[in-house]
């Protein structure tokens, strides 16, 4: 290190090498906090007074563990305490809740004796504490004078003298010390937002950063990464609760925005409250792990619910604008399931998680870390998010499609537990009331996960488990996949064959209606005359098209209700043929029940049993006759190799009458009696 020494104006600067001892008593004489020792100045100045007056230092003042020799006129003269305490000769002791300690004291016996005293943003708050306390008027107000000009106008002095007045209370408190530098503080973080130097309307990298935060998971380290990229962010978070809180509700107070304040008060919750590395270090401090544990989860619930009571309310409506991302409030629930929080807190929480649920990710919702012997969906995380969400669908409407979107898929990620109870998880699907579930694919999912895993459940239980879904509310996919899905009770995969059989008709029908009302008429490039498809009616030449075509908007009316003819009566052929199928599905049941009685009574005649073709060509129609044996009484006691074919064959028939149901409304019964004949004939 090299220090220029200017000997004049006229002189050139030369520079002078410095030794270690040298540089450090150069950069002693440049700091703005350096001077002598007040306890070496304090020893000079006693022996001093004592050689002017000629009288020993005959009072022994003990302040905690020092004790220092002094004279008693200086401190009766300039000190109200000792003046009034009638100071003798010998020992006194000052009380313990005198404040500053030592080193405060030395400066007031410093100024008692009459010299100048060094103050700086380290010892005013407490030398302003204890000359209140002696009654040292003068020197009091030194510090205030140099706290008001000095201290309230710099950042860094006013977090100093703040952080040096916690040991101080409640004496800082009275004297105004630190409400004085809260507001400070706060309007200097003010200024620090709206500063039109930086031209810019975030309050900096940290706050502004916050939206790196939405739409992903909780990440700790990550949050402690943006809390660090501004100064004064970093700072405050590193204060003390009560003086963060203060100074929070000073910023709101003087105008500061929500979305700015806010994201301050996440910072400081990952720092105390979420962050790992905080809570092994105070675990850590105790020898005793147990006893360390439990302090770390005191201080850190006494720390949430200060967080907690700092949160803006609010409502469901404004949550998607707030500065806050909605994994916050559940990292904050997941936390406060480990820690002894109020009653009230606990409700203010989970209010405000509640009020998030809309705009929270699967990801977010808490799940146990830790494998236990009970169940997952019996852990705390589970309960706790099934009363909130109880709760919240009870009441409210708003967004309920996607919550019960995201419950569904939370049920998903833990229905694979193989601890996981059948009715514990009918008991979690019913949080969502049957209306508020408009899709469910995610639903059809979380139960085909748990019937993969719990491959031992009885048909009773499957069937009340997949009672809960709708397959009408499935995908087409969905559906194609349950009806292919051999853990599926039969009844769903009926449905889901009949919902996916009308899904087809209806895009068929869809497309064919779009067809004829879009692709009725084609001009022909080059010619410019006008072709008509096939089926519709041809357009004289001599007329424009836009003038004489049938689709002009004053047949609009007439069209729509030869449409509204041809629905009607495509539903009524769709009627028929359904009832056609159904009474084929009865003479098939029948002819089973009489191919079992007549395998009975053969078996008692103990003749030969007669063949199923011999037995239905005797009392059964012609369409019958013709289908192959099916062994069984009825469908519900088939073999499961059976059912799927006969789910298949049920399947080939849909089809066949998809297939008829093309035609238009001309000849409908005809054709419905010839559809029939052919499904007699097969």
């Amino acid at each position: 290190m090299k220090l220029v020494m200017g000997m004049d104006l006229s002189e050139t600067e030369v520079e002078v090498e410095l030794s270690p001892v040298a540089k450090a008593e150069a950069a002693a004489a440049f700091s703005p906090y350096s001077s002598p020792s007040t306890a070496l100045l304090l020893q000079r100045r006693v022996v001093a007074w004592a050689n002017e007056t000629g009288s020993p230092a005959a009072v022994r003042v003990r302040v905690g563990a020092r004790s220092f020799d002094l004279h008693k006129d200086p401190l009766v003269s300039k000190c109200k305490y000792f003046s009034e305490a009638s100071l003798q000769p010998g020992d006194v002791e000052l009380p313990a809740s005198f404040p500053g300690g030592c080193e405060a004291f030395e400066v007031i016996a410093l100024f008692c004796y009459g010299d100048a005293v060094a103050l700086d943003p380290f010892n005013v708050a407490a030398v302003r504490c204890a000359a209140e306390f002696l009654g040292v008027g003068g020197l009091g107000a030194r510090c205030d004078l140099y706290i008001n000009q000095v201290v309230l106008q710099s950042w860094d002095d006013a977090l100093i003298v703040l952080q040096r007045c916690q040991p101080l209370l409640p004496v800082a408190e009275e004297l105004l010390i630190v409400s004085r530098c809260v507001e400070s503080l706060a309007f200097m973080a003010c200024m620090e937002i709206l500063d039109p130097e930086q031209r810019r309307d975030l309050p900096g990298e940290a706050v502004a950063s916050r939206a790196l935060l939405v739409g992903r998971r909780w990440d700790a380290e990550l949050v402690k990464e943006l809390a660090a990229r501004d100064l004064w962010v970093k700072d405050l978070i590193a204060l003390p609760l009560d003086f963060f809180d203060r100074i929070v509700r000073a910023l709101r107070r003087q105008g500061m925005k929500e979305k700015y304040v806010s994201p301050v008060v996440l910072f400081y919750a990952n720092k105390w409250v979420l962050s790992r590395k905080t809570h092994k270090f105070w675990a850590c401090t105790d020898d005793d792990a147990v006893d360390g544990e439990t302090d770390a989860n005191r201080r850190a619930a006494a720390i949430l619910e200060g967080v907690v009571a700092l949160l803006p309310v609010e409502a469901a409506a404004a949550a998607a604008n707030s500065a806050v991302p909605a994994a916050f409030y559940f990292a904050l629930l997941s936390r406060s399931l480990t820690l002894d929080l109020s009653d009230e807190n606990k409700a203010r929480l989970r209010e405000q998680v509640a009020s998030n649920l809309q705009f929270a990710r699967v990801d977010d919702l808490p799940l146990p870390e830790l494998e236990t012997d009970r169940s997952i969906a019996d852990s705390r995380e589970v309960r706790a998010m099934e009363s909130i969400v109880s709760n919240h669908v009870s009441v409210q409407r708003k967004g309920a499609e996607a919550i019960a979107e995201m419950w569904d898929r939370y049920l998903g990620q833990f229905a694979g537990d193989p601890k996981l109870r059948p009715e514990r998880l009918a008991e979690l699907i019913e949080v969502i009331p049957a209306g508020d579930r408009k899709n469910h694919n995610h639903l059809y999912e979380a139960i085909d996960t748990y019937l993969v895993e719990h491959r031992g459940l009885s048909g009773e239980e499957k069937a009340t488990l997949c009672g809960h879904l709708d397959c009408r509310k499935l995908s087409h996919e969905a559906c194609i996949q349950a009806v292919q899905n051999e853990r599926m009770p039969l009844r769903l995969i009926v449905q889901a064959l009949f919902v996916q059989q009308l899904h087809t008709h209806r895009a068929f029908t869809e497309c064919s209606d779009s067809f004829r009302c879009l692709h009725s008429g084609e001009l022909v490039p080059g010619a410019g005359a006008y072709t008509p498809s096939p089926g519709c009616p041809a357009i004289p030449s001599s007329q424009p098209l836009s003038s004489s075509s049938q689709y002009d908007s004053r047949h609009a009316p007439r069209d729509a209700r030869l449409r509204a003819r041809d629905d009607a009566s495509d539903y009524e052929t769709a009627s028929f043929r359904i009832q056609a199928l159904e009474q084929e599905i009865i003479s098939l049941k029948q002819t089973l029940q009489r191919h079992n009685t007549l395998k009975g009574s053969a078996r008692r005649d103990g003749n030969k049993e007669p063949s199923f073709r011999v037995a239905a060509d005797a009392s059964t129609p012609a369409a019958i006759k013709r289908r192959a044996a099916v062994s069984g009484s009825c469908i519900g006691s088939m073999r499961w190799g059976s059912q799927r074919r006969c789910a298949s064959r049920i399947l080939r028939v849909f089809a066949r009458l998809a297939v008829f149901g093309r035609g238009r409304s001309r000849g409908k019964q005809s054709k419905c009696r010839a559809a029939t004949e052919q499904l007699n004939c097969m």
